[in-house]
């Protein structure tokens, strides 16, 4: 992977909080079961009402706090991000485990200012942001064709789940917890969850890039 220092949108969309790299931003992802290079485009967090779950893939059973995806499109093939996204080899999304843990200091550079997206729609931006800093030092994975886990659920997607989970405190993933599925002037009501249960593998193959 290979990644630039970003300047970031970061918005509250409901029903996930993203963070989204502006177009001209040059990081892509290329190598393991991928063929060409592909942009990151943005990345997001998933997680549950209570600690002890949030993940949107189970490992034996396992379910973690939550989930990071960073989510690429096939440069390579595609002119636009809509485009990539209606083709079976149009994304690549990497998975990342978080587990209950120490402080991670490199999330809370991102927490530090979730008040200014509390409500749903809000936006700001942040610079300087490493995505490279949100990923575990091993890139062992699994790999499987599936979908985007939001609708319209489309079939474009090379998931690359890493092995090695990073750490979250319990109160960093209470700030998140903390954030509005409701715009300014409406009733508040929080965001608590907005994962997507496991599905069933329906026949596809998971490989792993360890043994």
């Amino acid at each position: 992977m290979t990644v630039w220092p970003a300047q970031i949108l970061l918005c509250n969309s409901k029903e996930e909080k993203h963070n989204r790299a502006l177009d001209y931003f040059p990081s892509v992802l290329r190598g393991g079961p991928l063929t060409g290079s592909y942009r990151l485009r943005q990345f997001h967090l998933h997680w549950g009402s209570a600690d002890d779950h949030g993940s949107e893939h189970v490992v034996d059973g396992v379910r973690y706090a939550a989930e990071l995806h960073v989510v690429h499109w096939n440069s390579d093939k595609y002119p636009s991000f809509v485009e990539a996204a209606h083709e079976s080899d149009g994304l690549a999304v990497l998975g990342v485990f978080l587990q209950i843990g120490e402080h991670n200091p490199q999330l809370q550079k991102i927490t530090d200012i979730l008040d200014s997206i509390k409500e749903k729609g809000k936006q700001t931006r942040f610079t300087n942001f490493d995505p490279l800093s949100l990923l575990p030092q091993s890139w062992d994975y699994w790999t499987y064709p599936g979908s985007l886990t939001v609708p319209p659920l489309l079939e474009s997607v090379t998931w690359i789940v890493l092995k090695q989970p990073i750490n979250i405190s319990s109160q960093q993933l209470a700030r998140f917890r903390s954030l509005l599925c409701t715009a300014e002037g409406e009733t508040a009501a929080f965001l608590l969850s907005n994962h997507r249960p496991p599905q069933p593998l329906k026949g596809r193959r998971v490989r792993a890039s360890f043994y």
